[in-house]
């Protein structure tokens, strides 16, 4: 899974792209081409 310094340019390449938050952690999710899959945030550990 690919790791992108910007979520906004992961949208933006396929019409297919969702942005989804869950738990913190924002995700890019593509069902037509799971290539464009993508993460960020959610280093932080719960003590």
């Amino acid at each position: 899974m690919q790791v992108l310094s910007s979520l906004k340019s992961a949208k933006t390449r396929h019409q297919g792209c969702k942005i989804v938050r869950r738990h913190g952690v924002v995700y890019v999710i593509c069902k037509e081409n799971p290539r464009f899959k993508a993460r960020q945030g959610g280093c932080k550990k719960k003590r």
